[in-house]
């Protein structure tokens, strides 16, 4: 049976949350029945214009969607194994691989694991499994990015000891990785330096900012640190993390939004630029999915969070002209700028994440009134972020977008050639994967494959992988020699969970971390800190 409803770019509860009534079961009649049911068009925004397109559910149609991510992932791979094998990073054009320390740490091969896991390539995964077991060793004497490395590699081993049944390999790795890591917790503030060495397990402070920390590495490796504790009883994991968010929430702020650097001698903030972009973005999402991560028992994550958004509302949302799209700026030394980075995409599904927490909205039933605004603007949001695909040559995004904010001839939206490039990023498919779970509004499946094909079109290379590109906004739009890991470890995971049936991977019972990989919800075992922590 197909089911049919009229697009109209908002939900059931978009329609509820301007005060209307709409009818539940229509989403749940055949096609002659449902086309005449009691309609109510909603009350619009400028966002929100009405499309007569009736959009069809289909199960056999998004089965063969997500079918054709897997084979876009088998495509991407299959280049990485002949030319790269065992190389942190992989360049499709010049087929070659290189490393980011000594013989690499398997940035590819483990950030895909759980890509492999989900989407059922057995054989594939047994390879990269094989690898890790064999050849993958930390006792390497370079540095890395803790971050990065954090996110990528720790997080990756992480969530394939979970998916893969507890598999004792995984863990062993990541044990090894974070007792080497935590060598970055050594400054006298607690916040950690930028980079570690990882034979000497020594902190190496950045080269730039009078060797400040970005704020958001610093605050984005609690999920890992405190599920590698959960998993091992080792609390100094724990403890290392947490430390970070004490001194964190002792420093003033603006009205909950901090800026992007923290001396990590001092512990004090650098600077005065704040943004949801680069250096700062996953602070905030870090904020929600720590207070979820431990069954909503760290009450003072999501206290720091819903001041944090409450600081984005009044001083960073913003709509363009002429359309009104919504959009997040960013103050520069307390001016406003409207700039927007891809990054920031991720915010559309973190605020309806932040409403439901992982439940879907029909599930919640009874929504307040700041909810229904932060729906409304996670909405919105995601909106906006598509529209940075569809109104270019390639219908892909730029890396950075400025809205026009003033009425005028210019267009809503303005790229810069500098800013003009397209790195594969997912944030935007993560909030698309998001909304759809959390609304069950079929157009952001819909806009989600139309930006699939768009990857297809310009970013696959056929003598295999797929390539950033120089220029979204000319065709050809130019390619660069390289496919990051989180087109396989984010991007494509993110496309086949929005194509799949929604038990997989539920978000009421997963939080990702900032590379998208799961980690289950649990129970702390003793009593935390974070559970009665008293705010200075």
């Amino acid at each position: 049976m197909i089911y049919i409803r009229w697009s109209i770019n908002s939900t059931p509860e978009t329609l509820l949350d301007e005060g209307q009534v709409f009818d539940d079961d229509a989403f749940e009649r055949p096609v002659e029945t449902l086309v005449q049911t009691q309609f109510h068009p909603p009350i619009h925004t400028p966002t929100h214009t009405p499309t007569q397109i009736p959009v069809v559910y289909d199960t056999i149609k998004w089965k063969e969607r997500q079918n054709a991510v897997r084979e876009a992932f088998k495509h991407a791979w299959g280049g990485y194994v002949r030319d790269a094998w065992g190389c942190d990073e992989y360049h499709p054009i010049s087929h070659r691989g290189s490393n980011l320390t000594g013989i690499g740490i398997g940035f590819t091969i483990v950030d895909s694991l759980d890509t492999l896991l989900i989407m059922d390539l057995k054989e594939e995964f047994q390879h990269a499994r094989d690898w890790v077991a064999r050849s993958l060793d930390f006792e390497q004497n370079g540095n890395v990015n803790v971050f990065e490395t954090t996110i990528r590699v720790l997080g990756g081993l992480l969530s394939a000891y979970h998916l893969a049944g507890n598999d004792t390999l995984f863990l062993s790795k990541a044990i090894d990785l974070g007792d080497r890591l935590l060598g970055a917790f050594s400054s006298s503030s607690g916040i950690p330096y930028a980079s570690v060495n990882l034979a000497l397990k020594q902190g190496i402070p950045a080269h730039f900012v009078g060797g400040a920390s970005s704020t958001s590495e610093a605050t984005t490796l609690q999920l890992e640190f405190k599920y590698l504790s959960h998993l091992t009883s080792n609390e100094e994991y724990w403890k290392k993390a947490e430390e970070v968010m004490f001194k964190i929430d002792s420093l003033e702020k603006l009205d909950g939004l901090v800026p992007i650097y923290l001396d990590p001698h001092t512990g004090n903030f650098v600077g005065k630029t704040i943004t949801l972009g680069a250096r700062g973005d996953s602070y905030y999402e870090y904020l929600l999915k720590q207070y979820l991560q431990t069954s909503r028992t760290e009450n003072i994550y999501l206290r720091m969070y819903d001041q944090s958004m409450d600081g984005v509302k009044s001083r960073l949302v913003n709509y363009s002209s002429p359309s009104k799209l919504l959009y997040i700026g960013e103050l520069l030394n307390d001016e406003f700028s409207p700039k927007m980075d891809h990054l920031v995409c991720f915010m559309g599904g973190n605020f309806a994440l932040g409403v439901t927490l992982g439940k879907t909205v029909r599930e919640v039933k009874h929504l307040n009134f700041k909810q229904l605004e932060d729906l409304r603007i996670g909405k919105e949001l995601t909106k906006t972020c598509t529209e940075m695909y569809f109104r270019t040559a390639t219908g892909l995004a730029p890396e950075i977008a400025y809205f026009t904010s003033l009425s005028g001839p210019e267009k809503d939206i303005s790229i810069k050639k500098f800013d003009s490039h397209n790195l594969l990023r997912p944030e935007t498919v993560e909030s698309l994967f998001i909304m759809w779970r959390l609304t069950g509004d079929v157009q952001y499946r819909e806009w989600g494959w139309k930006i699939f094909e768009a990857f297809e079109n310009h970013t696959k290379y056929e003598g295999g992988g797929y390539t950033s590109l120089e220029d979204v906004t000319s065709i050809p739009p130019g390619r660069k020699d390289k496919m990051e890991t989180f087109w396989l470890a984010e991007t494509l995971k993110y496309f086949y969970l929005l194509f799949g049936p929604n038990d997989q991977i539920p978000l009421d019972k997963y939080v990702f971390n900032t590379e998208a990989h799961p980690l289950p919800i649990f129970m702390p075992t003793r009593k935390v800190r974070g559970q009665g922590w008293n705010r200075q």
